[in-house]
Protein backbone atom coordinates (compact mmCIF):
# COMPACT_ATOMS: atom_id res chain seq x y z
CA UNK A 1 0.00 0.00 0.00
CA UNK A 2 1.01 3.42 -0.84
CA UNK A 3 0.93 6.65 1.16
CA UNK A 4 1.32 10.02 -0.46
CA UNK A 5 2.76 12.70 1.70
CA UNK A 6 2.26 16.67 0.17
CA UNK A 7 5.93 18.26 0.27
CA UNK A 8 4.11 21.03 1.71
CA UNK A 9 2.90 23.19 4.43
CA UNK A 10 3.72 21.10 7.83
CA UNK A 11 5.88 18.49 5.73
CA UNK A 12 8.86 21.06 6.49
CA UNK A 13 8.27 20.58 9.80
CA UNK A 14 6.79 17.07 10.71
CA UNK A 15 8.06 15.01 7.83
CA UNK A 16 10.38 12.45 9.68
CA UNK A 17 7.76 11.88 12.38
CA UNK A 18 4.98 10.85 9.68
CA UNK A 19 7.73 9.01 7.31
CA UNK A 20 8.96 7.26 9.66
CA UNK A 21 5.85 6.43 11.35
CA UNK A 22 4.34 4.68 8.03
CA UNK A 23 7.31 2.80 6.94
CA UNK A 24 7.50 1.27 10.18
CA UNK A 25 4.11 0.17 10.01
CA UNK A 26 5.02 -1.45 6.25
CA UNK A 27 3.60 1.18 3.93
CA UNK A 28 5.61 2.63 1.04
CA UNK A 29 5.79 6.25 1.71
CA UNK A 30 5.62 8.55 -1.39
CA UNK A 31 6.24 12.56 -1.25
CA UNK A 32 5.82 14.79 -4.10
CA UNK A 33 8.30 16.52 -6.15
CA UNK A 34 9.26 19.98 -5.46
CA UNK A 35 6.62 22.68 -6.08
CA UNK A 36 6.91 23.77 -10.10
CA UNK A 37 4.94 26.29 -11.96
CA UNK A 38 2.90 23.62 -13.30
CA UNK A 39 2.06 22.35 -9.92
CA UNK A 40 1.20 25.37 -9.21
CA UNK A 41 -0.92 26.04 -11.86
CA UNK A 42 -2.78 22.95 -11.46
CA UNK A 43 -3.26 24.30 -7.62
CA UNK A 44 -4.44 27.41 -8.46
CA UNK A 45 -7.35 25.97 -10.81
CA UNK A 46 -8.41 23.60 -8.22
CA UNK A 47 -8.94 26.41 -5.07
CA UNK A 48 -11.02 29.00 -4.93
CA UNK A 49 -9.58 32.57 -5.70
CA UNK A 50 -9.14 33.86 -2.41
CA UNK A 51 -7.47 30.75 -0.46
CA UNK A 52 -3.88 31.67 0.44
CA UNK A 53 -1.08 30.75 -2.14
CA UNK A 54 -0.13 27.76 0.64
CA UNK A 55 -3.00 25.98 0.34
CA UNK A 56 -2.93 26.19 -3.40
CA UNK A 57 -0.30 24.73 -3.48
CA UNK A 58 -0.82 21.82 -1.16
CA UNK A 59 -3.69 21.15 -3.49
CA UNK A 60 -1.11 20.79 -6.40
CA UNK A 61 0.86 18.55 -4.33
CA UNK A 62 -2.33 16.62 -3.99
CA UNK A 63 -3.44 15.80 -7.68
CA UNK A 64 0.26 15.01 -8.39
CA UNK A 65 -0.35 12.01 -5.49
CA UNK A 66 -3.49 11.12 -6.94
CA UNK A 67 -1.40 11.02 -10.34
CA UNK A 68 1.11 8.93 -8.71
CA UNK A 69 -2.07 6.04 -7.86
CA UNK A 70 -1.25 6.86 -4.07
CA UNK A 71 -3.43 4.70 -2.19
CA UNK A 72 -4.23 7.10 0.76
CA UNK A 73 -2.95 10.66 1.34
CA UNK A 74 -2.01 12.02 4.30
CA UNK A 75 -3.64 14.79 5.27
CA UNK A 76 -4.14 16.06 8.58
CA UNK A 77 -6.49 18.02 10.30
CA UNK A 78 -4.06 20.68 12.43
CA UNK A 79 -5.89 21.89 15.38
CA UNK A 80 -3.70 23.29 18.13
CA UNK A 81 -0.38 22.02 19.78
CA UNK A 82 -0.76 24.46 23.02
CA UNK A 83 -3.18 24.79 25.37
CA UNK A 84 -5.42 27.51 24.39
CA UNK A 85 -3.50 28.21 20.63
CA UNK A 86 -4.61 26.53 17.45
CA UNK A 87 -3.87 26.73 14.15
CA UNK A 88 -5.46 29.06 11.03
CA UNK A 89 -8.48 27.87 10.16
CA UNK A 90 -7.33 26.82 6.90
CA UNK A 91 -5.31 24.19 8.31
CA UNK A 92 -8.52 23.01 10.71
CA UNK A 93 -10.99 22.78 7.73
CA UNK A 94 -7.65 21.45 5.31
CA UNK A 95 -9.13 17.89 4.68
CA UNK A 96 -12.75 19.08 4.24
CA UNK A 97 -11.21 21.32 1.43
CA UNK A 98 -9.59 18.86 -0.38
CA UNK A 99 -11.75 15.95 -0.07
CA UNK A 100 -14.84 18.10 -1.51
CA UNK A 101 -12.63 20.46 -3.91
CA UNK A 102 -10.21 17.77 -5.65
CA UNK A 103 -12.13 15.10 -7.91
CA UNK A 104 -10.94 11.38 -6.89
CA UNK A 105 -10.27 12.61 -2.81
CA UNK A 106 -13.00 11.75 -1.20
CA UNK A 107 -12.07 7.81 0.11
CA UNK A 108 -8.08 8.67 -0.46
CA UNK A 109 -7.51 10.77 2.57
CA UNK A 110 -6.16 9.96 5.88
CA UNK A 111 -7.03 12.74 8.04
CA UNK A 112 -6.13 12.03 12.11
CA UNK A 113 -7.19 15.16 14.37
CA UNK A 114 -3.74 16.86 15.62
CA UNK A 115 -4.62 17.96 19.46
CA UNK A 116 -1.49 18.27 21.47
CA UNK A 117 -0.11 19.83 24.41
CA UNK A 118 3.07 20.59 22.70
CA UNK A 119 4.75 20.36 19.22
CA UNK A 120 5.47 16.22 19.95
CA UNK A 121 2.28 15.24 18.35
CA UNK A 122 3.53 11.50 18.26
CA UNK A 123 0.58 10.49 21.20
CA UNK A 124 -0.68 6.68 19.59
CA UNK A 125 -4.43 8.45 20.56
CA UNK A 126 -3.94 11.06 17.68
CA UNK A 127 -3.77 8.44 15.07
CA UNK A 128 -5.77 5.63 16.72
CA UNK A 129 -8.98 6.14 14.10
CA UNK A 130 -6.48 5.41 10.78
CA UNK A 131 -5.86 2.01 12.62
CA UNK A 132 -9.18 0.59 10.80
CA UNK A 133 -8.44 2.14 7.48
CA UNK A 134 -4.85 0.79 7.67
CA UNK A 135 -5.17 -2.78 8.91
CA UNK A 136 -3.19 -1.77 11.86
CA UNK A 137 -3.58 -2.72 15.82
CA UNK A 138 -3.10 -0.34 18.14
CA UNK A 139 0.40 -1.74 19.37
CA UNK A 140 1.81 -1.40 16.18
CA UNK A 141 0.67 2.26 15.57
CA UNK A 142 2.11 2.75 19.35
CA UNK A 143 5.53 1.03 18.50
CA UNK A 144 5.93 3.12 15.29
CA UNK A 145 4.73 6.31 16.47
CA UNK A 146 7.66 6.12 19.19
CA UNK A 147 10.27 5.58 16.16
CA UNK A 148 8.56 8.49 14.50
CA UNK A 149 8.86 10.20 17.33
CA UNK A 150 12.52 9.93 17.71
CA UNK A 151 13.39 10.67 14.08
CA UNK A 152 11.76 14.06 14.94
CA UNK A 153 13.38 14.78 17.88
CA UNK A 154 16.88 14.15 16.18
CA UNK A 155 15.67 16.51 13.34
CA UNK A 156 14.80 19.14 15.77
CA UNK A 157 18.39 18.84 17.91
CA UNK A 158 19.85 18.92 14.03
CA UNK A 159 17.20 22.25 13.11
CA UNK A 160 18.79 23.80 16.69
CA UNK A 161 22.32 23.17 15.44
CA UNK A 162 21.94 26.12 13.24
CA UNK A 163 20.59 24.23 10.34
CA UNK A 164 17.93 24.43 7.69
CA UNK A 165 15.08 22.35 8.09
CA UNK A 166 16.26 21.04 4.62
CA UNK A 167 19.58 20.52 5.76
CA UNK A 168 17.93 18.33 8.32
CA UNK A 169 15.73 16.78 6.45
CA UNK A 170 18.40 15.17 4.48
CA UNK A 171 20.34 14.32 7.66
CA UNK A 172 17.29 12.02 9.07
CA UNK A 173 16.45 10.63 5.94
CA UNK A 174 19.32 10.01 4.05
CA UNK A 175 22.49 10.06 6.32
CA UNK A 176 23.95 12.91 3.82
CA UNK A 177 27.04 14.73 6.03
CA UNK A 178 26.22 18.14 6.85
CA UNK A 179 28.42 20.98 6.60
CA UNK A 180 29.62 23.27 9.36
CA UNK A 181 27.08 25.93 9.29
CA UNK A 182 28.68 29.20 8.15
CA UNK A 183 31.38 31.08 10.65
CA UNK A 184 32.97 33.22 8.24
CA UNK A 185 30.02 35.49 7.60
CA UNK A 186 29.45 39.78 7.57
CA UNK A 187 25.83 40.13 8.38
CA UNK A 188 23.66 38.05 10.23
CA UNK A 189 19.85 38.14 9.16
CA UNK A 190 16.91 37.04 11.27
CA UNK A 191 14.37 35.54 8.65
CA UNK A 192 11.22 35.22 9.93
CA UNK A 193 8.24 33.09 7.83
CA UNK A 194 6.31 30.17 8.19
CA UNK A 195 8.60 26.80 7.62
CA UNK A 196 6.07 25.93 3.91
CA UNK A 197 7.14 30.16 2.46
CA UNK A 198 10.75 29.74 3.25
CA UNK A 199 11.90 26.32 2.94
CA UNK A 200 9.64 26.04 0.09
CA UNK A 201 12.21 27.41 -2.89
CA UNK A 202 9.92 27.90 -5.50
CA UNK A 203 8.00 29.71 -3.30
CA UNK A 204 10.54 31.90 -1.79
CA UNK A 205 12.95 31.43 -4.37
CA UNK A 206 15.60 30.24 -2.52
CA UNK A 207 16.30 33.05 -0.01
CA UNK A 208 18.25 30.75 2.10
CA UNK A 209 20.86 30.02 -0.64
CA UNK A 210 20.15 33.81 -2.01
CA UNK A 211 21.78 35.10 1.45
CA UNK A 212 24.12 32.98 1.91
CA UNK A 213 25.80 33.22 -1.48
CA UNK A 214 25.86 37.12 -0.20
CA UNK A 215 28.06 36.11 2.89
CA UNK A 216 25.06 36.13 5.02
CA UNK A 217 24.22 33.87 8.45
CA UNK A 218 20.66 33.05 8.44
CA UNK A 219 18.51 32.29 11.47
CA UNK A 220 15.03 31.06 11.21
CA UNK A 221 12.51 30.34 13.99
CA UNK A 222 12.82 26.57 13.74
CA UNK A 223 16.64 26.67 14.89
CA UNK A 224 15.91 28.07 18.31
CA UNK A 225 14.63 26.27 21.26
CA UNK A 226 11.14 26.58 22.30
CA UNK A 227 11.47 27.59 25.55
CA UNK A 228 13.45 30.68 24.67
CA UNK A 229 10.94 31.67 22.13
CA UNK A 230 8.02 31.68 24.64
CA UNK A 231 9.91 33.78 26.96
CA UNK A 232 9.93 36.35 24.10
CA UNK A 233 5.81 36.64 24.95
CA UNK A 234 5.99 36.73 28.27
CA UNK A 235 5.09 40.35 28.49
CA UNK A 236 2.69 40.43 26.26
CA UNK A 237 -0.76 41.05 28.15
CA UNK A 238 -2.13 38.29 25.19
CA UNK A 239 -0.44 36.17 22.92
CA UNK A 240 -1.99 35.63 19.49
CA UNK A 241 -4.24 32.76 18.77
CA UNK A 242 -1.89 31.33 16.63
CA UNK A 243 0.45 28.76 17.37
CA UNK A 244 3.29 28.96 14.68
CA UNK A 245 2.68 32.72 14.72
CA UNK A 246 3.38 33.11 17.94
CA UNK A 247 6.28 31.18 16.74
CA UNK A 248 7.68 33.67 14.37
CA UNK A 249 6.61 36.77 16.64
CA UNK A 250 8.91 35.24 19.25
CA UNK A 251 11.92 35.13 16.97
CA UNK A 252 10.63 38.48 15.76
CA UNK A 253 10.76 40.10 19.31
CA UNK A 254 14.81 38.24 20.18
CA UNK A 255 15.92 39.37 16.59
CA UNK A 256 15.11 42.51 17.50
CA UNK A 257 17.24 42.50 20.89
CA UNK A 258 19.47 40.65 19.68
CA UNK A 259 23.15 42.44 18.29
CA UNK A 260 24.04 40.08 16.67
CA UNK A 261 21.37 40.77 14.01
CA UNK A 262 21.86 43.11 11.70
CA UNK A 263 18.70 42.58 9.72
CA UNK A 264 15.46 41.08 9.50
CA UNK A 265 13.68 39.72 6.28
CA UNK A 266 9.65 38.85 6.74
CA UNK A 267 9.00 35.90 3.91
CA UNK A 268 4.81 36.24 3.98
CA UNK A 269 2.37 34.44 1.76
CA UNK A 270 -0.12 36.88 -0.09
CA UNK A 271 -3.63 36.80 1.71
CA UNK A 272 -1.95 35.29 5.10
CA UNK A 273 -4.56 36.80 7.59
CA UNK A 274 -1.95 35.94 10.78
CA UNK A 275 1.13 37.36 9.06
CA UNK A 276 -0.83 40.51 7.99
CA UNK A 277 -0.93 41.46 12.11
CA UNK A 278 2.73 40.17 12.61
CA UNK A 279 3.93 42.01 10.08
CA UNK A 280 2.57 45.78 11.55
CA UNK A 281 3.59 44.48 14.44
CA UNK A 282 7.06 44.13 13.56
CA UNK A 283 7.00 46.88 11.37
CA UNK A 284 6.51 49.59 14.29
CA UNK A 285 8.96 47.85 16.83
CA UNK A 286 11.18 47.70 14.67
CA UNK A 287 11.42 51.32 13.75
CA UNK A 288 11.70 51.59 18.00
CA UNK A 289 14.73 49.51 17.97
CA UNK A 290 16.14 50.30 14.74
CA UNK A 291 17.12 48.03 13.10
CA UNK A 292 16.09 47.50 9.48
CA UNK A 293 13.14 45.36 8.80
CA UNK A 294 11.57 44.25 5.45
CA UNK A 295 8.75 42.28 4.06
CA UNK A 296 8.87 39.97 1.15
CA UNK A 297 5.32 39.36 0.10
CA UNK A 298 5.28 36.14 -2.48
CA UNK A 299 2.57 34.90 -4.49
CA UNK A 300 2.18 32.89 -7.81
CA UNK A 301 2.83 35.61 -9.94
CA UNK A 302 6.02 36.84 -7.77
CA UNK A 303 9.32 37.66 -10.12
CA UNK A 304 12.73 36.31 -9.23
CA UNK A 305 14.61 38.98 -10.96
CA UNK A 306 12.17 41.36 -8.50
CA UNK A 307 13.08 39.22 -5.28
CA UNK A 308 17.02 39.34 -6.06
CA UNK A 309 16.95 42.81 -6.48
CA UNK A 310 15.32 43.70 -3.39
CA UNK A 311 17.29 41.31 -1.08
CA UNK A 312 20.64 42.79 -2.71
CA UNK A 313 19.40 46.43 -1.84
CA UNK A 314 18.60 45.14 1.58
CA UNK A 315 22.35 43.53 2.36
CA UNK A 316 24.18 46.27 0.94
CA UNK A 317 21.63 48.92 2.71
CA UNK A 318 23.35 47.19 6.07
CA UNK A 319 27.01 46.54 4.73
CA UNK A 320 26.95 50.67 4.34
CA UNK A 321 25.14 50.76 7.67
CA UNK A 322 27.83 48.36 9.34
CA UNK A 323 31.09 50.58 7.88
CA UNK A 324 29.52 53.57 8.70
CA UNK A 325 29.00 52.88 12.14
CA UNK A 326 32.53 51.10 12.53
CA UNK A 327 34.09 54.69 10.43
CA UNK A 328 32.19 57.03 12.83
CA UNK A 329 33.87 54.12 15.70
Amino acid sequence: MKIGIPRALLYYYYHPLWKTFFERLGFEVVTSGKTTKDLIDKGIKASVPEICVPIKIFNGHVLELLDADADYIFVPRMMNIRKGEFFCPKFMGLPDMVRYSLPGTQDKILFPKIASSSDDISDVHIYSEMGEALGVSHKQMRDALLDGQKSWEEFRQISKKGYTALEALDYVETGKKLDKPMEAYKVTIGLMGYVYDVYDEFVSMGIVDRLREMNVRVITFEMMDEELLDRELTDMNKRLFWTFSNKLLASGYKFLKDDEVDGIIHVTAFGCGPDSLIGKLMELDSAEYGKPFMTIRVDEHTGENHLQTRIEAFIDMIYRKKAKAKKEA
